[in-house]
């Protein structure tokens, strides 16, 4: 007769643990994600004829250990300023812990976001006081969400979204205090409406926020009603702007959108042209945001939008695109925060 033990008879079984020293070779280990990112990091280093900086030269750093690995083969290209950035970029990203999405975060990428003021404070940029902020705090390095300002800017921003650099901006306004962290207002809303883009609001919400500052090259603007309002706002900074905003006021679908269109475009029009002697390009951006200052502008603009739907919003934007009625570049992602981590809130798993 064979015996059945039944669960209730049943033994647990026995758990042994071995707490022996590791003496494998760090070399022969799996390497970890972290360390991994280290070792590429120090060949790209290498393969670009550039030393790594001082901190990271110690014998158990693994980016010493792939620069050192490397940094004997031939030099694939001479360091550009832009490699020398991305490099930079990817080991601060590496060394917080910081995810860095590396498909299309290139050198070539990252020089396409330069400019020559900061967006919110309006100051000359140099080398001293140039920074590049995550402009979304819970998503890590990834194209889209990233905008060049001064470090000054970027230290008050720290890690403040959307609803505390709005009560910033308010809590300078109510005074008695006129700035808070180094900001005056004005500088402070315009980090909210930087924020904005990046941050998913209701049509309504959208609507509602003023063009303070224009969007920096190869943001993500996740609201289309914006999108649009970027759009229209850059067409006076270029000439034939009236030729064109015709066009793209053909494409709405009824005479009260039309109507209303117009009112919007005699309110901001007159104050960009009061501007029109400005030669460079940074001044005309600044005419052209300052217009947006003005209730009139808003108001008109709000009246307007709000007729819309979002999908009407998109569609306009991508027809004036297709139409070439925009002076600047327009691209539709389908994931507009692929490669952003949001799910680890911007940290390397």
């Amino acid at each position: 007769m064979q015996a059945v033990l039944t669960p209730a008879a049943a033994q647990p079984a026995l758990v042994q643990f071995s707490l022996d020293m590791d003496d494998t070779p760090a070399a022969s280990r799996e390497a970890s994600a972290h360390e991994r990112v280290g070792l590429a990091l120090g060949r790209d280093y290498a393969l670009h004829g550039l030393t790594p900086p001082i901190a990271h030269l110690y014998p158990q750093s693994p980016l010493q250990r792939g620069w050192m690995a490397t940094r004997g083969r031939p030099v694939r290209t001479p360091a550009t300023p832009p490699v020398e950035l991305w490099l930079a970029l990817r080991t601060h990203a590496w060394t917080r812990g910081r995810s860095f999405e590396d498909i299309q975060l290139t050198p070539h990428h990252l020089a396409q976001l330069d400019t020559t003021h900061c967006p919110i404070t309006r100051e000359q940029l140099g080398d001293d006081n140039r920074s590049i902020d995550r402009v979304r705090d819970d998503a890590g390095y990834a194209a889209g969400n990233l905008a060049v300002m001064s470090q000054r800017a970027n230290r008050a921003k720290g890690r403040h979204g959307l609803p505390a650099l709005q009560d910033m901006a308010d809590s300078c306004a109510a005074g008695p205090i006129t700035r808070i962290g180094g900001l005056a207002e004005v500088e402070w809303r315009r980090l909210a409406v930087l924020a904005s883009f990046v941050t998913p609001l209701s049509h309504e919400q959208a609507a509602a926020i003023p063009l303070l500052v224009l969007p920096p090259n190869r943001l993500r603007l996740f609201n289309p009603i914006q999108a649009l309002q970027a759009l229209v706002t850059r067409q006076l900074a270029t000439p034939g702007w009236s030729a064109r905003l015709s066009r793209l006021e053909a494409l709405l679908p009824t005479d009260a959108l039309r109507s209303d269109f117009n009112r919007f475009l005699l309110a901001l029009a007159p104050r960009v042209l009061a501007a029109a002697e400005l030669q460079e390009p940074h001044q005309i951006r600044w005419a052209l945001e300052d217009a947006w200052a003005l209730p009139l502008v808003q108001k008109r603009w709000a009246r307007f939008a709000l007729q819309l739907h979002p999908e009407q919003a998109e569609a306009l934007v991508e027809r004036a695109a297709a139409k070439k009625l925009c002076p600047v570049h327009v691209q539709r992602h389908a994931d507009a925060t692929d490669g952003w981590a949001l799910a680890s809130g911007g940290y390397a798993t």
